[in-house]
């Protein structure tokens, strides 16, 4: 049965091509909102509707007789699906409040106004320095101020920091060994981690105020433990703070926000956002491909028709709002795996949780019948709001993203179109979404380690040969040992990373010509002020990515090192070191059977003259 509603409905924001607002009269139909699920084995494809994600199919507010409803043209257009709109609404947990409803169907959608710049977004790039009051991470974290770089100061002490590092520096005090103590606000705005952290060793028959026998080296005195075990501090301690940085470091092979491999949902919520929310009858569907994928795995599919009646003219599907914001602050972009059509496209991202707000937006093209990565830096983003840009809208801030959006589109921006645009059916099969970090990639977490750390147990080995802590590993609680594991906390982690392991440390002056070695064989000394500089420079260097190696001066332990502050050796080139390292030598090989190939580096005549009298 039938029911027809007398009251004509009127909507100005549906305008005909003469922009005249045509009537419309609203009929209720039986049996509407009526979705075929379809099963995997017998289909193709696997439709999901809205149906699927209300309360076990059922709306709360019908009877058990459902209705659809469609509003008829009297002016010759087609008829609008008033009951797909609401349905729409309901999805996406509807408006914020009424209000919004009618001021979005009273909204036009273009405007003549153009802008053409889009304001840059603006994000911190601090350098967080753990263990900044020891050694080499007060150097560090001297050096980045004198850089002009932004750098934040993790430590225990806040007194102690402040009479070390001086009254202005940014300090957050925190222990790693405690992980409620790494309070999530610490860490806003860091982007890279220079830790120094380590394990206290100290002498046996105490020390001086200023710690002259431990900055001599252990070679120097019978050494102990002093405070928290190797195991707290270096493994313990390592795996809290990887996990507090993790989110602001970024990982080297991006952050996966849709991807169907392992996982069929996508994790992602998607529902159709088509332009009947504006009177149109463009109509689309988001669907899993179970064979659609480059390999014949399942791919998402965004697919529908797209009609310019009633003055519409775009489909698109969108997520739910997701339950916690996406930080997506240590990336720079978006990027998508999809196979194009010859259309042009737009990804649209939100960092708010209102309904009906501004879509910080990017077009994107796509090749015929092509898979291709879509990469979509967040710099180029542009605010829009009904498909005009707007100005005054606040920089895109990366941090709360709160829903993402595929849309296909008559409109440009601002009154332009889009010139690839064609009425009819279309699809886009898309296999992934994820945020990534611009290629070349450089190290976002460095870490102090030491030489030696996978000597402890190594067959062959002469340890009357060995430094101390690598002959007394097992007197100091495994400190070499629980270092090594630590590295391996890093390396698992997927942070790009530099591990550096210094020989033993000294409170020489930097300057010294340098030996890098990786498969941990070499012993010697080195200044903590040259490690400072190596781990700064590790920083803004891709070569040093995802390496770990051994460093020592040229200078033997019998020769002290000094530099004439009128003639101070000129500034190293450190990537004339890094380029010279390659990936995957630890030094575990040999624990393994497998020893790393030892890797001669090129020295000057000068240096190969030193080395002989070592």
């Amino acid at each position: 049965m039938m029911e027809s509603c007398c009251c004509p409905v009127k909507f100005s924001a549906l305008h005909s091509a003469q922009g005249v607002s045509p009537s419309y009269t609203c009929r209720i139909n039986s049996n509407a909102f009526q979705h075929k699920t379809l099963s995997l084995p017998s289909q193709q494809f696997i439709q999901l509707t809205h149906r699927q994600c209300l309360y076990n199919g059922v709306w709360p507010f019908l009877s058990s007789k459902t209705h659809r409803w469609a509003v008829y043209a009297e002016s010759g257009q087609k008829s609008w699906d008033f009951g797909r709109f609401f349905q729409t609404l309901y999805f996406f947990n509807g408006p914020p409040n009424p209000a919004k409803i009618i001021a979005s169907l009273l909204e036009k959608v273009s405007s003549s106004t153009s802008i053409e710049s889009v304001e840059k977004m603006e994000i911190s790039d601090i350098v967080l320095v753990a263990g900044a009051t020891g050694g080499v991470g007060r150097r560090v974290v001297d050096i980045l101020r004198k850089q002009g770089l932004p750098v934040r100061a993790l430590v225990r002490n806040k007194q102690k920091a402040r009479t070390m590092l001086g009254p202005d520096v940014d300090l957050v005090v925190g222990d790693i060994t405690k992980e409620e103590t790494l309070a999530p606000e610490y860490f806003k705005g860091v982007k890279k981690v220079i830790n120094a952290v380590s394990v206290i060793v100290g002498p046996k028959e105490g020390d001086t105020p200023d710690r002259e026998k431990y900055s001599q080296g252990i070679k120097f005195f019978e050494p102990e433990i002093k405070g928290d075990s190797p195991e707290k501090v270096e493994y313990i301690g390592m795996r809290n703070l990887i996990n507090a940085v993790q989110s602001r470091t970024g990982l080297r092979d991006g952050k996966l926000l849709f991807g169907l491999k392992g996982n069929l949902s996508g994790k992602l919520f998607w529902g159709a956002l088509d332009d009947v929310v504006m009177g149109g009858v463009s109509e689309s569907t988001f669907q899993i491909d179970p064979s659609g994928s480059e390999d014949g795995g399942p791919t998402g599919l965004f697919k529908g028709t797209v009609s310019t009646a009633n003055n519409g003219g775009f489909t698109s599907i969108r997520t739910k709002n997701f339950s916690i914001p996406e930080d997506l602050s240590a990336y720079d972009g978006i990027e998508m795996r999809v196979k194009g059509d010859g259309r042009r496209y737009k990804l649209i991202v939100r960092t708010s949780s209102d309904w009906d707000t501004v879509g910080y937006t990017a077009s994107f093209d796509t090749k015929d019948g092509q898979w291709q990565t879509i990469k979509i830096p967040f710099s180029s983003l542009r605010p829009v709001f009904r498909a005009r840009t707007k100005d005054d809208a606040p920089p895109f801030d990366p941090s709360h993203i709160f829903s993402l959006q595929l849309m296909y589109s008559k409109f440009e921006y601002d009154g332009k179109l889009n010139p690839t645009f064609v009425e009819g059916a279309f699809q886009l099969p898309f296999s992934s979404i994820r945020a990534y970090i611009n290629e070349p990639l450089t190290p976002r977490f460095v870490h102090v380690s030491s030489a030696g750390v996978t000597r402890p147990g190594r067959p062959g080995l002469d340890l009357s040969k060995q430094p101390p802590a690598v002959r007394l590993n097992k007197e100091l609680d495994f400190i070499l040992t629980y270092k090594l594991k630590g590295e391996d906390l890093i390396r698992e982690s997927g942070i790009p990373y530099t591990i550096v392991r210094p020989c033993a440390l000294t409170e020489e002056p930097a300057g010294a010509d340098l030996i890098f070695d990786q498969g941990d064989n070499i012993t010697g000394k080195i200044s903590r002020e040259e490690v400072a500089r190596i781990c700064i420079a590790a920083l803004g260097s891709p070569y040093a990515c995802n390496k770990t190696f051994e460093v020592k001066s040229t200078i033997p332990f019998s020769e002290p090192f000094t530099v004439d502050p009128s003639n101070p050796p000129p500034e190293k080139d450190y990537d004339v070191y890094f380029k010279t390292l390659k990936e995957g030598i630890t030094g575990k090989e040999a624990l393994e059977g497998n020893p790393a190939p030892y890797i001669i580096q090129p020295i000057c005549a000068t240096c190969e003259a030193i080395l002989n009298t070592i």
